[in-house]
This record gives C-alpha cells, sequence and structure tokens, in this order.
C-alpha cells in the first residue's frame, strides 16, 4: 500500500505482533509462570561451562534449564560443546518461522523459512536459541524502542535506556533472564548495552564472528562494517561461550569467517605475561569523560598499578579525525537506505531523525549553517563534521575509504613503533546510561568506541562499578556554555543524582583479530580488581 495508506497497515501489524507476543506468553504452560524456586536459582547461577558439563553427565536435561530461562523444548545435540545452554539472539538475527523484524512493521508477517547460518550453527552446537530481543527502529542509537515492539528499559532504573542498538540483549543478561546471547555492532551496539546495564561484551573483528542468516536496515553499508559478537551475562560465559563457538568452525557455515582457529597461545600469553604496558586513552578530544566513567578508569588503572603494570598517557593520531571519517561513511548514502523501509507515521528514533534532518539540509543552507557553527559560535568541532554530512556519490565514497585506510595505517604505525602498548583501556562512553529520549541530543556522543570500528580493533567491556551520587557530580569549575556541540549533546543528560545506581564499564582495546588476547585481559582486569576494591557487583536475580 502506498503512503500515506501505508499507515493503517503499519498499526494493523504492531498490534498483532504485540497480541501474538502477550497470547505466547500467556499460553504457556503453568511452570513457566511459577516463581523461581531454589533448584532454578541453583541453575541461574551456574556458570555456562558448568551446565554443558551437566548436560553431558546427564546431570540436568537440556529442557530442565530451558525451563528455567522460561521459554520451550527442542531436539539438541546433548553433546555440543554448547549442549542445553540457551542463547538469546537480537532481532536481526534469522529463526525459522519466525519475522525478523528489524524494529520495522514493514518486516512483520514474513517468517524465515528456514533457520540461518548462525542458527543452525548454535543448534549443531548443542544450544537453544530461545528469544529474540529489542532494538532501536534504524539500529542507530542507545535506545532499543520501535512501535512494534515497546521501549526496552534499564532493569537499574526504568526512567533510562539500557543501551543500543543490542540493548534488549543488555536488559535480559543483566536482569538474569539469560547468560548468553548474540549482539552486532557498528558503532557501540554490543559495548554501549553492556556499559549502560552493566554485562560484559566483545566486540570481534570483521571475519571473526559469523554474520550470515541475518536481516539488516542498511544493506550495502560496508564503510564502517557492522559485526557479530558475544554477550554475556558473566566474564567466564564470555569467554566460555566465543572459544566454544569458533570451535564449531564457523568457516563452514559463513564465507565471510576467516579460518582461524582459537588460538589457545595467545590465550595463555596474555594470562601468563608478568608485566603489561598499559595505553590509557583519557580523552577523546571531543566529549571528556563524566566523573563516573573517570572514577571507573582511575579504579581499573589503580588496581593495574598495584599488581606492577606500566601505565601510559597516550596521545594516538586524531580520535576526532576517525569520528568525522566514520560518521560520513556509515550514513554515506543520505540515511536513504534505513528510511526507505519506514511506514507512514512509524515512529522514528530521535537520534536517527535528527542524522536524517542534517545529512539532507540542502548543501546551500547547509553552509550556511556550518559557517554560523564555526565562526560566530565558535564550535570547530561540531562545524567539522556536520561539513560532510551530505549524500555521496561513488567517487565521493571512494575518496572517503582511502581517508579510512590511510589512518588506519597511521594508527597502526602509532601502536607498533611509537606507543608499543600490550593494549589500551578507554571509557566506553562519555556517560553513563542515557534517559529515554535523550538520543536527539547525544546522538553523535560515540567516539570512544566508534573509533574502533574504524579501525576494527577487538575491543571488550568489563562492568567496574555503579554511579555514586556522592563521587560523581561534576565539579564546581565544569562550565556547560564552553562545551562544543556534541559534548553538550551528552552532558545535558548527566545527572549524578538522577544516575545513581547505573553501572559504569570499561573498555579493553586491543589490536585487529586478538579476541583471545581481550578475553585474556579482561580476566586479568578481573583478578587485579578482586585483590585490589573488589570486582563489579551484578545486579541480583529475584
Amino acid at each position: 500500500m502506498l503512503p500515506p495508506f501505508d499507515y493503517f497497515e503499519h498499526r494493523r501489524a504492531c498490534q498483532r505482533k504485540q497480541i501474538e507476543r502477550a497470547s505466547r506468553i500467556a499460553n504457556l504452560p503453568p511452570f513457566y509462570h511459577s516463581a523461581i524456586s531454589s533448584e532454578d536459582r541453583e541453575i541461574l547461577e551456574k556458570p555456562v561451562k558448568e551446565l554443558v558439563q551437566d548436560v553431558h553427565k546427564q546431570f540436568l536435561r537440556p529442557v530442565d534449564i530451558l525451563r528455567t530461562y522460561a521459554k520451550a523444548e527442542t531436539e539438541i545435540n546433548t553433546q555440543g560443546p554448547l549442549a542445553g545452554i540457551p542463547v538469546s539472539l537480537k532481532d536481526t538475527i534469522a529463526v525459522g518461522g519466525f519475522d525478523v523484524s528489524v524494529g520495522y512493521s514493514r518486516n512483520t508477517g514474513k517468517p524465515y523459512a528456514r533457520d540461518g547460518a548462525m542458527v543452525r550453527l548454535l543448534k549443531d552446537a548443542g544450544a537453544i536459541p530461545y528469544v529474540k530481543t529489542n532494538l532501536p527502529i534504524t539500529l542507530l542509537s542507545f535506545e532499543s524502542t520501535n512501535d512494534v515492539w515497546g521501549r526496552c528499559t534499564n532493569p537499574h532504573n526504568t526512567k533510562y535506556s539500557p543501551g543500543g542498538s543490542t540493548g534488549g540483549e543488555g536488559a535480559l543478561l543483566a536482569y538474569g533472564g539469560g547468560r548468553i546471547g548474540i549482539g552486532s555492532d557498528v558503532a557501540r551496539s554490543v559495548r554501549a548495552p553492556a556499559h549502560f546495564s552493566g554485562i560484559y561484551a566483545l566486540r570481534c573483528s570483521t571475519g571473526r564472528w559469523p554474520k550470515a542468516g541475518i536481516n539488516t536496515n542498511m544493506p550495502g553499508q560496508e564503510g564502517i562494517p557492522s559485526v557479530y559478537s558475544p554477550m554475556a551475562r558473566t566474564l567466564g560465559d564470555l569467554s566460555y561461550f566465543s572459544k566454544s563457538l569458533i570451535s564449531m568452525k564457523p568457516w563452514r557455515y559463513d564465507h565471510s569467517v576467516h579460518p582461524i582457529e582459537w588460538r589457545e597461545d595467545q590465550e595463555r600469553d596474555a594470562k601468563e605475561k608478568e608485566k603489561f604496558r598499559v595505553g590509557v586513552l583519557r580523552t577523546d578530544g571531543i566529549v571528556d569523560p563524566s566523573p563516573a566513567c573517570t572514577r571507573a578508569l582511575d579504579r581499573v588503572l589503580s588496581a593495574l598499578r598495584a599488581e606492577g603494570h606500566e601505565i601510559i598517557e597516550v596521545e594516538p593520531p586524531s580520535p576526532y579525525e576517525a569520528f568525522v571519517i566514520a560518521s560520513t561513511l556509515l550514513n554515506s548514502d543520505g540515511c536513504k537506505t534505513f528510511r526507505s523501509f519506514f511506514r507512514s507515521g512509524e515512529w522514528n528514533d530521535p537520534g536517527a531523525a535528527q542524522l536524517n534532518f542534517y545529512m539532507n539540509i540542502p548543501r546551500p543552507f547547509k553552509y550556511l549553517y556550518y559557517l554560523w557553527v564555526k565562526y560566530v559560535r565558535r564550535d570547530d568541532i561540531w562545524a567539522g563534521v556536520i561539513e560532510n554530512w551530505y549524500p555521496k556519490n561513488a567517487f565521493e565514497q571512494w575518496g572517503w575509504v582511502v581517508k579510512r585506510e590511510a589512518y588506519k595505517a597511521r594508527w597502526h604505525e602509532w601502536w607498533e613503533n611509537e606507543a608499543k602498548i600490550d593494549f589500551m583501556l578507554a571509557p566506553p562512553n562519555a556517560i553513563p546510561a542515557v534517559p529515554h529520549d535523550a538520543m536527539k541530543d547525544a546522538v553523535s556522543s560515540c567516539s570512544y568506541t566508534f573509533l574502533f570500528n574504524l579501525l576494527d580493533y577487538t575491543c571488550g567491556v568489563v562492568p567496574i562499578t555503579h554511579v555514586d551520587k556522592a563521587l560523581d557530580q561534576l565539579p564546581a569549575t565544569f562550565r556547560f556554555k564552553n562545551l562544543n556541540g556534541i559534548a553538550k549533546g551528552a552532558y545535558k543528560h548527566y545527572n549524578a543524582n538522577n544516575m545513581h545506581g547505573l553501572p559504569v564499564g570499561v573498555q579493553v582495546v586491543g589490536q585487529r583479530l586478538q579476541e583471545e588476547k581481550v578475553l585474556a585481559i579482561m580476566t586479568r582486569i578481573e583478578d587485579a580488581l578482586d585483590k585490589h576494591g573488589g570486582r563489579y557487583e551484578l545486579l541480583a536475580i529475584e
């Protein structure tokens, strides 16, 4: 149906899916609706590795685990490396018999005929895909809201977002509704939910984790490739899940995966190395980290120093330059592709709407706005970003790819020959979780993570602490009016009183295709915290 009459199709599709969801939940057998028993709690608190061992030894049946996580039985491989383990999936991943909505009503009522490659691999490993999780329409947000499924909230404080675009996974895992899940990341999308919700995530390099058998709202976008990656409630589960999936030789399921086995030597070397040289990225030069995020970073650095590691304050090639390149490439089509899936009247994320607005201001008016921002507001940072936000032709796109590759080469040269560090620590974001509807202001505040998507570096997020209203107030010297436009968008929503109790994480950065090393370093960090101040306390399962 043509616009604007497709609005009625949109409303009917959303109502149909919400009724379908409510009906499925209501019609589950009674034991799915009963309170959590002591036996359930024992299963919920067991690491994935131990659950797999119990299934192998027939101490537990897969259905016992699955019922505990409140879904349905299926045939599984009880000897696989993930035998009997429920796995949650972002609603971009194809499961036979179900829609892949990506948050758009246009994609509902179109169930896939068969499992996608990623789901087939999981099932062959013995895992049980048991639930799809929410995400933002457009996938370009720290929120996870759409008309089809509604709004996803942060389990620590429902007035705040659990992150995006894999926010449903962040909320589910933090709340204890699962132990492992899969999301995607093109700018921050598994790391922001880990930071906002208090879980663990690994952003894999391209070609290490399968991505076949998915749907997306930006097909063909390869300026900054999206990657699929694991998320987990605990670090032990994240490591075991990553190793188990790669042991299944995912390159046999997906042509885009590099045939790289799990490298035990790299994991062992990182676990046994006596003294690390650790680089610290204090600021991206765009938005300085908030007191809460600075305190989390300092806590990790203090623990590492106490263990005898060398800490180096680094000044790498300009993260701002990377942000300009990455933000230009990601939406070089002028946001036309993700807009093409909308129906009339369909709600759009405020941040994505802002991107679309700036990308499509007529060029003469855009130039006048650029001059006003640069010379009247004297904001070189914001001016330098929006100057390049317009739809690109192929000739212009290729030119930006050249800039991307040149930047990556400079960064590699700096890391190897100047910094000579083992890994880097950085904030995952300038502030903790954002309140709902804040993305209109905060959409561009993502360079701490976006930088490493451009570089294609392996990154992990470890939850460290919680916002403390007594410790994390802005200093008396803070001047909001002196901030650039991007920083204002972030700090407009920083309030330590309102944010009290929200999780705060730290980002661990390795080089490309260093998943084994980064996971091992994350373990070393938690071990150091155990000795010097204590590790993060997970949200209790109730």
